[in-house]
C-alpha cells in the first residue's frame, strides 16, 4: 500500500496559512474597534414576533464588546446562536475531506479520471464549456456551493490529467458555481427566500435573469479560455505547478504499481456509483423542501459511513483505510480553523450590537436621492454586509425584511436582482468565504494571489452588474 503514504488532499503550506489567518485576525481587530466607534442600537418586535426594521432605537452608554470576548468570538461563535450551523459545517467538510482522501489513497480518484481524461483528452474545449455549465446550473438553480467542495479534488485532478493543472479545475468547479449562485435563477436561498420576504413573484421576468446568467456564463468561460491559453504557451506560468507536477508523479507510481490493473475496475465502479449517490443525494435533497434544511447532515452521515464502506470495497483491508480517513480527518483541521476565524466577525458585531445601527443607515442613505443613485447605494450597502455575512439567508432577513416596508422606488424584481447580485459573486473573492479559502488552501494557492489573478474578471464583472442593474430600471424589470 505504498500509494497510502501519499500527502493529504489539503497539502496546505504553511505560509498560506499564516497568511490568511493574519488577514483574516486583522479584521477580527478591526471589527472589535467598530464595535467601540459605532453606535449600538437595536430593532424593536412587531405583534408577530418578528423584528421591526423601522422601529430603531438607540443604546445609550453601552460600551463595545469586552476584549477578552473578541479575542475569544473563533471559540465563543461555536455557542452563540449560529453555532449549531457552524458546528455542522465543519463536520461535513472534515467528513468530505476524510472520505475523499480515501478515495485518493485508495486509486479511486486515478481510477475514475483516467477514464474520463482518455475521453476528453482530444476535446478540451468541450470539456471545460460541460462542466463550467454544469457547475453553474448547480449555484444558480439549486443554490449549491459548500457542498460542491466535495467534487473540487475530482474535478481539479481531471484537468491536471488531460494536461491542464489544478487552478483550472478550481475556476470550472468552485468559481463556476459561485457566479451561478449570483446569477440566480431559482436559488432557493437568494431568489425564493428574498421572494417571500418581500412578497414577489419568483416566476416574473424570469427571462431577464436567464439572460444574466447566460453573459456571465460566457464571461466566465472566456477568463477560463485566456487562462487555459496562456498555460498551454507557458506551463511554468500556472499557479498550482508545483502541487500539478506532485500529482502526475504520484499518478504515474500508481500507474507501475503492480496490483493497479486488477483492481482498477472494481474501485472504478464502486466509486461512479458513490459519486451518483452522492449527486443523487444533493439534487433530492435541496429539490425537496422538506429536506432542504437537512442537506448538509444526510451528508455528513453519507460520507462518513459510504466513505469508508467504499474504500473497503476498493482494497478490502480496513486497517488502511481508517489511517487513510483519519489522516483526511487530520488534514482538514486548518479549514475548521478558518470558518472558526471568518465566522467570528459577524459574532463580534452582533455582540457589540452594531449590526441594527449599520442596516438602520440604509433608511438615511437612500432618502432623497434618485432612482439609479439608491440601487447603487443599495448595492454597496449589501456588499459591506456581504464581507461579514456569508450567509444569504442571513442577510435576506436584514436587507429584505426591512426593503420590503420601504419606498424606495425600485420594482420588487429589481430589488430582489440587486440583492443577489451583491450576495453572491463576493462568495469566491471576499476573504471571509470560508469556500473559497478551504478551495484555496485545497489547490495550493495563496489568497492574495487569487485576488490579482482574478481582478480582470471581478472588473468586467462588475460593470457587467451595473449595466444589469441600471437596464433593469430602464425597461422597468
Amino acid at each position: 500500500m505504498e500509494k497510502m503514504k501519499r500527502k493529504s488532499l489539503i497539502d496546505l503550506s504553511a505560509k498560506t496559512f499564516l497568511q490568511v489567518v493574519a488577514l483574516l485576525l486583522l479584521l477580527m481587530i478591526a471589527a472589535i474597534v467598530l464595535t467601540y466607534v459605532i453606535p449600538k442600537g437595536e430593532f424593536g418586535v412587531g405583534a408577530d414576533g418578528k423584528p421591526d426594521y423601522l422601529a430603531y432605537s438607540r443604546i445609550e452608554g453601552a460600551s463595545g464588546i469586552p476584549i477578552y470576548q473578541g479575542v475569544l468570538a473563533p471559540f465563543l461563535v461555536f455557542a452563540s446562536d449560529g453555532g449549531a450551523a457552524l458546528i455542522v459545517l465543519s463536520l461535513f467538510l472534515v467528513t468530505v475531506f476524510a472520505a475523499f482522501q480515501v478515495m485518493n489513497d485508495v486509486g479511486g480518484i486515478r481510477a475514475l479520471v483516467g477514464a474520463v481524461a482518455e475521453r476528453f483528452r482530444k476535446r478540451t474545449v468541450l470539456l471545460l464549456c460541460t462542466v463550467t455549465l454544469i457547475f453553474m446550473c448547480f449555484g444558480a438553480f439549486l443554490g449549491l456551493f459548500e457542498e460542491m467542495l466535495s467534487m473540487l479534488p475530482i474535478v481539479t485532478a481531471l484537468c491536471v490529467m488531460i494536461g491542464l493543472d489544478s487552478f483550472t479545475g478550481f475556476l470550472i468547479s468552485i468559481v463556476a458555481c459561485g457566479f451561478g449562485f449570483a446569477s440566480a435563477i431559482t436559488n432557493p436561498f437568494t431568489v425564493l427566500t428574498a421572494a417571500d420576504i418581500i412578497g414577489a413573484n419568483p416566476m416574473e421576468h424570469i427571462w431577464y435573469r436567464f439572460v444574466v446568467f447566460a453573459l456571465m456564463y460566457l464571461l466566465l468561460l472566456a477568463f477560463v479560455f485566456l487562462y487555459v491559453r496562456k498555460l498551454k504557451k507557458d506551463p511554468s506560468s500556472s499557479l498550482t505547478r508545483a502541487r500539478d507536477e506532485a500529482l502526475r508523479a504520484a499518478e504515474k507510481k500508481g500507474e507501475q504499481s503492480s496490483d493497479a490493473p486488477q483492481n482498477e475496475k472494481r474501485i472504478c465502479i464502486t466509486y461512479i456509483v458513490f459519486l451518483l449517490v452522492c449527486l443523487a443525494l444533493i439534487i433530492v435533497c435541496s429539490a425537496v423542501s422538506a429536506l432542504r434544511g437537512y442537506t448538509v447532515v444526510i451528508l455528513i452521515a453519507y460520507f462518513l459511513i459510504f466513505g469508508l464502506v467504499a474504500g473497503f470495497v476498493s482494497i478490502g483491508k480496513v486497517r488502511p483505510v481508517l489511517k487513510s480517513f483519519g489522516k483526511g480527518v487530520v488534514g482538514a483541521i486548518p479549514t475548521v480553523v478558518f470558518i472558526a476565524l471568518a465566522s467570528s466577525i459577524k459574532y463580534i458585531f452582533d455582540a457589540g450590537r452594531i449590526m441594527p445601527t449599520i442596516v438602520h443607515q440604509i433608511n438615511t442613505i437612500v432618502e432623497g436621492r434618485s432612482i439609479f443613485m439608491v440601487a447603487l447605494v443599495l448595492y454597496a450597502i449589501i456588499l459591506v454586509l456581504e464581507f461579514f455575512i456569508s450567509s444569504s439567508t442571513a442577510k435576506a432577513v436584514f436587507v429584505m425584511g426591512m426593503l420590503a416596508v420601504l419606498q424606495v422606488g425600485l420594482s420588487k424584481q429589481t430589488l430582489i436582482l440587486i440583492y443577489t447580485f451583491a450576495d453572491g459573486y463576493t462568495n469566491v473573492l471576499f476573504p471571509t468565504s470560508p469556500v473559497l479559502l478551504i478551495s484555496l488552501s485545497m489547490i495550493g494557492v495563496d489568497y492574495f494571489k487569487w485576488v490579482k489573478k482574478s481582478a480582470p474578471l471581478f472588473a468586467v464583472n462588475l460593470a457587467l452588474v451595473l449595466l444589469f442593474i441600471a437596464l433593469g430600471i430602464v425597461i422597468g424589470y
